[in-house]
């Protein structure tokens, strides 16, 4: 394969990751194309979250760039598979990574320590029609200290009549959160709307 697929594909299988030496190769390329879909695949709700909507293209650069780093070999390879496939959207959903962005460590710690609970309070609303994210049940999202983690893994699932409301150009979609420490939301630019139309069948 000389070319990374299509994001209209749905699952990253073995035959679709380059060797190191030819991923290399294209790196710095393939980077910057990343770099550039991530832009209109990006929304920025209040002071520091920031929803970052996977695709098949995002995924397969994430799962290269940690065989590249980590050089785990082929025993890596399954695990980066099997940890990244769950985060490409299936044609009816959005799937997004949640990072809440703080550099400084001390407050990061508090305002995590705040929002506990908050991968049950996000959501994306279209018309007024609220479509809740749902947390990855598979990893901790909030402690046992009710410390919030600070990256999520949120999946949006849509109804048809959801689906088609957001294919129409210019609608008003928003996106956040209705957490009592956190309730910051913002509108989806229309780039990215167009974007993510594009990840449903």
């Amino acid at each position: 394969m000389n070319t990374p697929p299509s994001k209209a594909r749905r699952q990253l299988t073995r035959a679709d990751i380059l060797p190191l030496d030819e991923y290399a190769k294209i790196r710095p390329q393939r980077r910057s194309e990343i770099s550039e879909i991530k832009k209109r695949r990006r929304v920025e709700a209040g002071p520091f979250a920031t929803f970052y909507f996977e695709n098949f293209d995002t995924m397969w650069q994430q799962v290269q760039e940690m065989l590249y780093i980590e050089k785990g070999g082929e025993a890596q390879v399954e695990d980066e598979l099997a940890a990244y496939n769950p985060l490409i959207p299936q044609g009816r959903e959005l799937v997004a990574t949640v990072m809440f962005e703080i550099d400084e460590p001390r407050r990061r710690a508090r305002e995590l320590a705040r929002l506990g609970g908050i991968e049950n309070h996000s959501f994306i609303e279209i018309g007024g029609d609220r479509i809740r994210g749902e947390p990855d049940p598979n990893r901790e999202n909030t402690g046992p200290d009710g410390k919030a983690s600070a990256v999520q893994f949120l999946r949006f699932p849509f109804a048809t009549e959801q689906i088609a409301a957001f294919k129409s150009p210019g609608a008003r979609i928003l996106v956040g959160f209705d957490h009592p420490n956190y309730g910051h939301m913002a509108t989806m630019p229309e780039p990215v709307r167009a974007a993510l139309s594009a990840d449903f069948d």
